[in-house]
């Protein structure tokens, strides 16, 4: 196992503190609409790139020279990370994306001052093309989300909060978290597997992008065809093999969720906690809701909160109709 617990502990003090520390609480709100399940929510999504990546792409940053200039290929939130955290190393910073990407995710990347390519209809044509120019230029440092290990144990920083923000004596049945390249799930399971063993780590895949859990079935990295889902954080056609080989070892349980299950999480976190996700970042919520996790004291990781625009519009008229607004008064 190349993730180190020991690293991970030395992640807390190396990351930008502006991505550490989220809130995690139960909400007696949504756990009523679980079953009454305690479920305890960790937010990631209040800070400059609205998702977890920065993390990883902090911790990853830092260990390379100021000013190296790096590659990476992204469906958006990798990208965002990677390009605010070589901002402030001044690294020149490119990001590979599908033609299809989130428009404002793109924009949020230039912001950043990231050089974006668009590359292809989909997340593997845009990952070709990366590592293809990291070929032809030397000098860049290609990145890899899934696949360097600094980045899965930036991520693992989040299990080490988890498990320290815990009620004195207690362990999660479970914790479900949203699986695209893996990082997350690799980086969490390392650590909750040496400080909470009795935990049980549940992945997520969309039902139209079941990549880890056929790969994990077969035991190797395999391509599950074309995503056909909605939640593009996650649409990950095949995963790296490094990262494959990390689940086989850290990973309990996969579970595959329809998008109709997503785009229901995403309303019952609107209706409960006040926060708008994007698809991919209520995954975990989804498999919850759904009953496919067994257990009573369950945690899962609100990874990101950078909808489409035409997602937080028909997330607007789901909550529109669902509570419709007192007579004579705007419902706004």
């Amino acid at each position: 196992m190349d993730l180190g617990v020991a690293r991970i502990e030395q992640a807390l003090r190396v990351i930008d503190p502006v991505f550490l520390n989220t809130p995690q609480y139960l909400d007696e709100q949504l756990c009523r609409a679980l079953g009454g399940r305690a479920v305890t929510v960790k937010l990631e999504t209040a800070n400059p790139v609205r998702s977890f990546k920065g993390r990883g792409a902090d911790l990853m940053l830092s260990t390379l020279a100021p000013g190296t200039p790096v590659v990476c290929a992204s469906s958006g939130n990798f990208g965002q990370a990677v390009a605010y955290a070589g901002r402030a190393r001044g690294m020149p910073v490119e990001v590979f994306v599908p033609e299809t990407v989130n428009p404002g995710k793109r924009e949020r990347m230039e912001t950043f001052g990231a050089r974006v390519v668009a590359a292809g209809p989909d997340g593997s044509s845009a990952r070709e093309a990366a590592a293809a120019h990291a070929g032809r230029h030397p000098d860049r440092v290609h990145l890899q989300d899934g696949v360097q290990a600094a980045i899965a144990e930036g991520a693992g920083t989040i299990g080490a909060e988890l498990t320290r923000g815990a009620p004195a004596g207690a362990c999660f049945d479970a914790v479900v978290l949203p699986v695209g390249d893996g990082a997350l799930i690799n980086g969490v399971a390392r650590w909750m597997k040496e400080h909470a063993p009795g935990t049980r780590v549940v992945g997520v895949n969309a039902e139209g992008a079941p990549s880890m859990a056929e790969s994990l079935r077969a035991g190797r990295a395999v391509r599950a065809g074309r995503a056909r889902t909605f939640a593009d954080g996650i649409a990950v056609r095949r995963p790296t093999e490094a990262s494959v080989r990390r689940a086989r070892v850290l990973v309990d349980e996969m579970i595959l969720v329809t998008d109709e299950a997503i785009a229901d999480a995403m309303e019952l976190a609107a209706r409960t906690l006040g926060i708008v996700l994007e698809p991919a970042g209520a995954a975990g919520l989804a498999a919850i809701a759904g009953g496919a996790v067994p257990g009573d004291r369950l945690a899962t990781v609100l990874t990101g909160a950078n909808p489409r625009p035409e997602q937080v519009r028909e997330l607007a008229a789901r909550l529109t109709c669902a509570v419709p607004a007192p007579a004579g008064r705007a419902n706004f």
